[in-house]
């Protein structure tokens, strides 16, 4: 089929490139001439492990292009991928929804034929009509049908995601639609993996739902965390035992610096808005929202602990400050409250990341980017581990106590124990929903009291 898909960002992109890989002949548009030049030279402007060797296997075999020129792209196309952004708008909540309405009458303009127009962007409830109201303002004689196709993909993960869905949610409207969308995942199909056919709005809202879920989870087990470390229980034990629960499941109950990212915060907040807009509080998503805020600053108080009361004038090495490992998405990332306020009191920071300096650089000012652990951490008065990047996971512990001024750690992902900081030689060390070693034992309560 041939498929144009507007937006290289970081959804359109992964589609794009996973689409072409399925047979399909897929041009990928974008206004950035800078990205695009990028793109036809093989560089990739985001960081996804395997993306590049993918992208150009599949330009070399030909299904793959890119191009500024939409109504070229568009002209004969069959389906039409809309993967642009949709930010929280700024002062109210909303996802803005500009950048897809402005496609949307674009792509209108430029229809020769019939084509299925998809909203692969996560769109509040009601989008794809509206977009099929622009475009019938644009084009009254365009030959049409929208579908809403929302994306489930894990930065990091997101080419597995694409090639081994959980499910692909589809919401149509006509049978001739369907059936385009039918023939483009037919790989998948073919492979037994669920396509879920649903009406327009339910399409919408399930993207909204499930990723409303997961950060409620997240927010959960991050508060959970807090009441263990004043009632001597260790979350990591707290979270395993509920997680073998199959009601529950084991994923996105590990305790940290809270949720960031480019989905769960801005999905997070449009999801309350949609339900204020409606007279039908999210009262729940709303209360998450203020919780995982409170989070970030509470991880501020033990690092400002670890380093003995105050960070003004300390040197602080900090692990990590993209919202997750393998990505190079700095958007939400708990970094962008944390590293500024150590900076605001004093602080020199010194930061490790194996992939966050491109975005990092401008939006981390006065910190002092280095390429080498152990060499950041020599003088520094403590060690932040804020990303648990596989590079951080089996840290020569000894080497760093012995390098720095004063053996300190915040460790906000629980990657290590404080036994095992202790034995290398660290003095001072705080996790996130364990108690210290040295702490006195909640008191007992006998049972029946």
């Amino acid at each position: 089929m041939k498929i144009t898909m507007i937006g290289t960002g970081y959804v359109g992109l992964v589609s794009g490139v996973c689409l072409s890989d399925f047979g399909h002949h897929v041009t990928c548009v974008d206004k950035d001439p800078g990205k695009i030049a990028m793109l036809e030279a093989g560089e990739v402007p985001i960081y996804e492990p395997g993306l590049d060797d993918l992208m150009a296997r599949n330009v070399a075999a030909g299904r793959l292009s890119f191009t500024g020129d939409l109504a070229r792209a568009v002209d004969g196309a069959e389906a039409v991928f809309i993967a642009v952004g949709t930010p929280t708008r700024r002062g109210d909540g909303h996802a803005d929804l500009s950048y897809v309405m402005a496609a949307a009458e674009e792509v209108a303009q430029a229809l020769t034929g019939y084509a299925v127009i998809v909203t692969k962007s996560t769109v509040p409830v009601g989008t794809n009509r509206e977009v099929a109201r622009v475009v019938a303002r644009a084009n009254p004689a365009a030959d049409f049908d929208v579908a809403s196709n929302p994306e489930f993909l894990r930065e990091g993960a997101a080419i597995d995601d694409f090639m081994r869905p959980d499910r692909i949610v589809v919401g149509v409207e006509s049978e001739r639609a369907g059936a385009v969308m039918e023939e483009i995942y037919r790989p998948l199909y073919l492979r037994d993996f669920p396509i879920m056919v649903t009406g327009l709005e339910s399409a919408e809202m399930i993207k909204y739902a499930a990723n409303a879920f997961l950060a409620t989870k997240i927010t959960f087990i991050n508060e959970i965390a807090a009441l263990c470390e004043r009632v001597g229980a260790d979350v990591k034990q707290v979270s395993h035992g509920m997680g073998l629960d199959g009601r529950i499941g084991n994923k996105f109950l590990h305790a940290g610096p809270g949720y960031g990212g480019s989905c769960f915060p801005k999905d997070t907040q449009a999801l309350a808005r949609i339900g204020q807009d409606h007279a039908c509080p999210m009262q729940l998503t709303e209360t998450v929202i203020k919780v995982n805020d409170e989070i970030k600053r509470r991880m501020i108080d033990k690092i400002v602990d670890v380093c003995g009361g105050s960070v003004n004038g300390k040197t602080i090495t900090v692990l990590g400050v993209t919202f997750k490992p393998n990505t190079d998405d700095m958007r939400e990332a708990p970094s962008l409250t944390i590293v500024p306020w150590l900076v605001g009191n004093g602080a020199r920071v010194r930061v490790v990341d194996p992939q966050g300096r491109r975005e990092g650089e401008a939006l981390l000012p006065g910190v002092d980017w280095q390429d080498d652990v152990y060499a950041a951490a020599t003088g520094a008065h403590a060690l932040v581990l804020l990303t648990e990047w596989n590079e951080f996971r089996a840290l020569d512990l000894g080497r760093m106590a012995r390098d720095m001024v004063t053996p300190a750690m915040a460790d906000l992902r629980n990657v290590y124990s404080e036994q095992d900081a202790a034995a290398a030689g660290f003095t001072a060390y705080v996790s996130v929903g364990r108690l210290p070693l040295s702490a006195p034992e909640a008191p007992q309560v006998a049972l029946g009291s």
